[in-house]
């Protein structure tokens, strides 16, 4: 008897214990609540939380993988009551749901004063990832990891960082989070600081964020710089990719900054020294230097002579005899050349370079070896209208103009009985190198017979000259060997009346008096009024004058009479 009220002492006072811990008839499960572990039998601990029995925590629940758990009989724990009994008798305990109900509401209250929470990405899932925020799951979706897309997320695995809590249901248990909100309140932060301390000639160490065809957004900590692309390197540079990559630490210096817009422009040339400094020593006028060649356009072709100096070859210093033909033609991209430094500008950093100076100027050889008299020999490239193109050596061609084809066919006549491709013999006239002009002449390869003719006759002398073509202004006549002649309408007859083209006929024959031999022009200007004006002087000499009785036209007859070898009268 003494025994059984012992007994029941002893369950009074134990209940007497958990209405303290619990109250009276509050019921621990689905409630964190402190216990000692009893025991560590294998991979589990025993624990008493004061219930009927003690319930089993798997030690895995107590630490991360890898990691030792430390723990020791007599410890005391916080685990989670899930249920008072389980079909064994034991109590069922789980140090996780602890972990997580204990983490909750540190959360909650994290996630009413807006603050942020410490968390570790441990997985990942559709549309994001998991974090662990001491004990409890949160989502982190794809567009939450960072300012701009993260390609790799394995550098953030594993690894403590601050998260801002965006939403929560305790009840659906479920939270999500953002590491950019907190990069981009950290970036307004180090922005502010970075704008108020900023100036221009500073330099600083920054990321390139993004690259563009015009330049690179470099990311300064906060705020973001314009890097163009002409500021990147004192050598040409096409596009920005070509000297910087995305994701790539970069030391810029700020060139311009405006307070009011915050743009800034950057450079990283002006960290280096400018080559330009002592150009005009380093490169005088005249000398050749090997370059490559690194941007081809329109008008000519660039040529770097060392990095950060290029110089322009034009087009028209390109070659000696390929005129109408695109600098791509000539030369190629990345092509070693031979170039001569021809002017140096370097308050505006130009250099003015020749191609075709490091060759024979082929005029100057043709020079050497067809001097002007001499006869060479090529091929009718072109027909115009003002001439013949005629292939030479060394890629040249010489003209021979229509005026120079034939020394009796006008040159529009002459011109048509040649055909291109025809090789024909020509005599040099002229050579001008400097102005890249040959002159050649085809009929000078014979005689001038107008030369020649003109020296049988000379002025004064009256020749029996043919009709060949009646003018409104004269007639036409040809002379001794075929040379022109001509009478003008005036000279036509001492007889005003009789001063008309229409009288003659082509072919006729006509006796004129030389008045003017034309050396230039290749022309001799007769007249057959001088001519009757002459033979009535001689005539007035020899037979009289009409003081003494006879009569012009006696004196003119027997002139005539005589000239013809007749003395007798003619009847009447």
């Amino acid at each position: 008897m003494t025994e059984v009220v012992a007994a029941d002492t002893a369950l009074d006072e134990f209940e007497a214990l958990l209405g303290e811990s619990f109250g009276n008839d509050v019921s621990i499960e689905g409630s964190v609540v402190k216990g000692t572990i009893i025991s560590l039998e294998g991979d589990t601990a025993l624990i008493d939380v004061g219930l009927k029995s003690e319930g089993r925590v798997p030690l895995r629940e107590f630490t991360s993988p890898g990691q030792e758990h430390g723990l020791k009989p007599g410890d005391l724990v916080e685990v989670y009551v899930e249920r008072m009994e389980d079909r064994n008798g034991d109590a069922m305990l789980s140090r996780e749901k602890a972990r997580r109900e204990e983490a909750w509401v540190v959360l909650e209250t994290a996630f009413e004063k807006q603050e942020r929470v410490d968390g570790t990405i441990f997985g990942r899932v559709k549309g994001g990832f998991t974090v662990d925020l001491a004990g409890a799951t949160a989502f982190l979706p794809g567009s939450q990891v960072d300012i701009r897309p993260v390609r790799d997320i394995a550098p953030l695995l594993g690894t403590p960082q601050p998260f801002l809590i965006l939403k929560m249901d305790r009840r659906r248990g479920n939270i999500v989070v953002s590491r950019r909100a907190v990069l981009e309140e950290s970036r307004a932060e180090a922005r502010t600081e970075l704008v108020a301390n900023l100036k221009e000639g500073q330099t600083l160490q920054g990321v390139v964020k993004n690259i563009t065809d015009y330049g690179a957004f470099v990311d300064l900590g906060g705020v973001d710089g314009l890097l163009h692309v002409t500021d990147i390197a004192w050598r040409r540079i096409n596009h920005p990719s070509e000297a910087l990559t995305i994701g790539q630490t970069v030391d810029v210096q700020v060139i311009r900054f405006n307070a009011e817009t915050q743009r800034i422009s950057l450079g990283m040339k002006q960290l280096e020294s400018d080559p330009w400094e002592g150009v005009d020593t380093k490169f005088p006028i005249e000398s050749k230097f090997n370059g490559r060649v690194t941007n081809i356009t329109d008008y000519g072709a660039f040529v770097e002579l060392e990095p950060g100096i290029e110089g322009l070859v034009h087009v028209s210093e390109m070659s000696w005899t390929k005129k109408n033909v695109h600098p791509g033609k000539i030369v190629s991209t990345s092509q070693e050349v031979e170039i001569v430094v021809l002017d140096v500008d370097a308050s505006k950093r130009r250099i003015s370079l020749g191609l075709k100076q490091c060759l024979a100027n082929p005029w100057d050889e043709f020079l050497a070896q067809h001097p002007v008299g001499s006869e060479i020999e090529g091929e009718i490239k072109n027909i115009t209208e003002f001439g013949l193109f005629i292939g030479l050596d060394g890629e040249i061609d010489g003209m021979a103009h229509f005026s120079d084809l034939d020394w009796e066919k006008p040159g529009e006549e002459a011109i048509a009985s040649y055909n291109r491709g025809d090789v024909i013999r020509a005599k040099v006239l002229d050579i001008d190198p400097e102005k890249e002009r040959i002159s050649l002449g085809i009929k000078q390869l014979t005689e001038d017979p107008f030369t020649s003719g003109a020296a049988a006759i000379r002025k004064g002398i009256i020749l029996t000259t043919t009709v060949t073509k009646l003018l409104d202004t004269g007639i036409e006549v040809t002379v001794a060997d075929g040379m022109a002649g001509f009478i003008r309408k005036s000279e036509l007859s001492r007889d005003r009346s009789e001063q008309r083209s229409d009288r003659f006929a082509v072919g006729e024959k006509v006796d004129a008096k030389v008045t003017q031999i034309d050396q230039k022009n290749r022309k001799v200007t007769l007249s057959i009024k001088a001519r009757e004006v002459e033979e009535e002087k001689k005539a007035m000499q020899e037979y009289g004058s009409s003081d003494s009785g006879a009569s012009l036209g006696d004196i003119l007859g027997a002139a005539l009479r005589e000239r013809d070898g007749s003395d007798k009268p003619e009847d009447n």
